[in-house]
């Protein structure tokens, strides 16, 4: 049905008089009814209408309003189920525009002003305006669509890497914030990079936002993750490069590697994915935001010193962006100087505050060092899940410092053996005392010249 754009006296009317025949459509109404919107000669009947409402709990019968306001309402008739669903649509929509009409108006002496952030929250909250539609999920009704509507629509996609899939359940999920903390320096965009070039092999459309290094330095540490070709041999072999890369592209997803300067908000990230979306065609599948600490929040003017409450807003308006567009979300964030010397983080060492942890849905820690991985060692830490029991897992991966790829160590764990992966293999136990039972007897064996040569690497 072709939705009416002049909203003139008579349909405004109309909408009053549909709501005061049934009190179901008012409620449905109610939470975006506004009748300072409404035409200058019925807004006294709709705020009448509203006041009547919230005092007495019940719609007021057109006897009493026509007296109370001077009206001449008067029911429709022969109304049908399909007039309340079009009274739904068209009042959702006459709302919307009327809102954005006021507030154009009365953002023009703002723009005048330069104060572009108001304006900009006014604007936002008047094309945001809707009916719940949604009434949520009838829990007995079918558990199983339920069920098999997580697993093939929300998630659990693949990261690339068996034992870390299997401590979070499959991978990672759709509309979800995940997040990985390094040191400065630590490894967090070749973490990132890893997962991009392990969804677009399996044909993912992948988009690497990055605020800090240049398009050229990610498309080049790609070109190595991809071909194998050290980075230092890259420019020695660019014909070879230009055509492994060209073969793996017509098999492969897509990857766009955009610089943002770093002050950018989630704001501008969102009318990127638009705009790309719509001249390339092709649906985002996977978000990288390299990293979260170098965003500002929408609209507001918050002082850089106050890092909770700023990285509380960017963590929030990025869960939203991953909801919004049903897409794999990983970003980056710093620790603080005081994971520097440690071998196990926790929520303390996050640089700014638990803010976006509290936000994020899967967090992960790296620890290694440039001796670790000149040593192809590469440990992430599970700082928090929040869909499954991985929580303070340990996990060893290996690091090509060749080609740069992140892999699986060889002995790949197994899946029934996730509650040794939390004691087993870390670096951390290669620190602490061992016993071996030796007739009888318990010794406290040091592996002394292991430690040695450990810590002088780090």
């Amino acid at each position: 049905m072709q939705q009416n754009a002049n909203y003139d006296y008579a349909i405004q009317k109309l909408y009053l008089e549909i709501m005061l025949a049934d009190a179901t459509t008012f409620i449905r109404c109610q939470s975006i009814f506004d009748h300072t919107l409404f035409d200058r000669k019925l807004r006294t009947s709709a705020e009448f209408l509203t006041t009547y409402v919230e005092q007495y709990n019940a719609l007021p019968t057109y006897d009493i309003i026509n007296a109370a306001t001077n009206s001449s309402f008067k029911r429709p008739e022969n109304l049908r189920e399909e007039n309340y669903d079009w009274l739904l649509v068209e009042f959702e929509t006459f709302i919307r525009h009327k809102g954005l009409e006021r507030a154009i108006i009365e953002s023009s002496d703002l723009l005048e002003k330069g104060e572009y952030g108001p304006v900009e929250e006014m604007i936002k909250k008047a094309v945001q305006v809707g009916l719940q539609k949604d009434m949520g999920t009838d829990y007995f009704a079918n558990p199983k669509e339920r069920l098999l509507t997580i697993k093939d629509n929300n998630g659990q996609i693949s990261t690339g890497w068996k034992q870390l899939d299997s401590a979070i359940f499959g991978g990672f999920n759709r509309g979800e914030l995940n997040v990985v903390c390094a040191p400065s320096g630590g490894g967090k965009s070749l973490f990132l990079a890893n997962l991009g070039v392990n969804w677009s092999l399996v044909g993912l459309n992948v988009l690497y936002i990055t605020l800090e290094l240049s398009e050229a330095l990610v498309s080049m540490r790609l070109d190595t993750m991809f071909t194998g070709i050290p980075s230092r041999d890259i420019f020695k072999q660019i014909d070879s490069v230009d055509t492994k890369v060209r073969i793996i592209g017509k098999k492969a997803g897509t990857i766009q590697v955009k610089y943002l300067p770093s002050g950018k908000t989630t704001n501008d990230i969102r009318s990127y994915m638009k705009e790309y979306e719509v001249k390339v065609g092709k649906k985002i599948d996977v978000l990288l935001v390299d990293y979260l600490d170098l965003l500002m929040p929408n609209g507001l003017k918050i002082s850089a010193e106050n890092l909770y409450i700023k990285d509380k807003f960017v963590s929030e308006q990025l869960r939203n962006l991953a909801m919004e567009k049903k897409c794999i979300l990983v970003t980056a964030s710093q620790l603080n100087r005081s994971s520097i010397d440690e071998v196990e983080y926790d929520h303390s060492h996050i640089a700014g505050g638990l803010s976006k942890i509290q936000t994020a849905d899967n967090v992960i820690g790296i620890f290694t060092s440039k001796a670790m991985r000149d040593r192809g060692k590469y440990q992430i830490q599970l700082m928090k899940t929040r869909n499954s029991s991985g929580l303070g897992l340990k996990i060893d991966l290996e690091f090509n410092v060749d080609t740069l790829r992140i892999s699986d160590t060889e002995d790949d764990t197994d899946d029934n053996d996730l509650a040794s992966m939390s004691t087993g293999t870390s670096l951390l136990n290669n620190l602490k005392q061992k016993s071996i039972i030796n007739d009888k007897k318990i010794t406290p064996e040091v592996q002394s010249s292991e430690l040695r040569t450990l810590l002088k690497n780090m």
